[in-house]
């Protein structure tokens, strides 16, 4: 990579070559299905390219999608978001993994940069796992990958970015998390001596999701599976929808800055229970799992 070209350029060239790499893993992986791909136009400026897997072995949907967009801030966004109001430019790699089998957790991830023509700049970004089922060894192998991704660049970065993500994958309207969490990030500025420090952070911490989701996937792929824990799977996808449809920020920001809908809302998984007042404690394993969702716990 070029280190001698405009950030906004390598973390470009980054985002391609991470959701290259990443969709390769994941093909690899089901065995069955592949990638379709779909390039767009942002009507403002910039486009991307959405690749979506449906229907495979293992991913029952999928997808794994890069944008690099530039334009005018909108007046509302940029009030939201605490930040004048200037020509912007944003790049991203952005993915959310869906599995058949409960056994399999559902993965998302996001990493980002955004810059403004006034100079403002940052990173963010982050990856968290929403189980269905509670196996602890899952999560702490999550959880530790993440960790040791992020401890060369400061051992008080794991906790604090662990804590973000608990707090901010809260699903407020029912008191409990999304899933058992990962990291989350946002707003890394500094000096341009301090973004390179954050681009190589941002890099490693991309370049850990493989290894922190694919060995979890692969576990547990072969695995049976009875009715009432895809019953549950399905319920659990519910809190997933109303987390990203009323909480999520990206969703917004693609939303209001004229992303692609059908890209922006590829998070949202094909098949749902929104069944009335469902129960969703009725094995051990759903109390487990549901008590680590009220109550995050410590993983690494």
């Amino acid at each position: 990579m070029d280190t001698s070209s405009p950030l906004r350029k390598r973390m470009a060239a980054y985002v391609r070559d991470l959701q290259d790499r990443i969709c390769g893993a994941i093909e690899t992986l089901d065995g069955t299905a592949r990638f379709r791909e779909d390039r767009w136009e942002r009507p403002g400026g910039g486009g991307g390219l959405a690749r979506v897997i449906t229907d495979g072995g293992v991913f029952e949907k999928g997808g794994v999608n890069t944008s690099e967009v530039h334009g005018e801030l909108p007046a509302k966004l940029a009030e939201r978001m605490g930040v004048e109001r200037a020509e912007f430019f944003a790049t991203g790699v952005s993915l959310v993994l869906h599995p058949a089998s409960p056994r399999i957790p559902t993965v998302h991830a996001n990493f980002r940069y955004f810059e403004q023509s006034n100079g403002d700049a940052w990173f963010g970004g982050g990856a968290d796992l929403t189980p269905y089922i509670a196996d602890e060894a899952d999560g702490t192998h999550f959880h530790r990958t993440l960790k040791n991704a992020g401890d060369p660049f400061g051992a008080e970065l794991y906790p604090k970015f662990k804590k973000w993500c608990d707090e901010y994958f809260f699903i407020k309207h029912r008191g409990e998390s999304r899933g058992v969490g990962g990291v989350f990030y946002d707003y890394l500025r500094g000096t341009p001596e301090e973004m390179e420090r954050h681009f190589a952070f941002q890099q490693s911490m991309g370049n850990a999701f493989i290894p922190a989701y694919i060995p979890i996937a692969e576990r547990h792929r072969d695995e049976r599976f009875s009715d009432r824990e895809k019953k549950f799977q399905l319920l659990r996808r519910g809190r997933y929808v109303e987390f990203n449809l009323v909480y999520d920020r990206g969703t917004t920001f693609g939303l209001e800055t004229q992303g692609r809908t059908e890209s922006i809302l590829m998070s949202l998984p094909p098949v749902v229970n929104f069944d009335y007042d469902a129960p969703m404690e009725t094995t051990d394993s759903e109390k487990l799992l549901t008590s680590w969702l009220r109550q995050p716990r410590e993983w690494a």
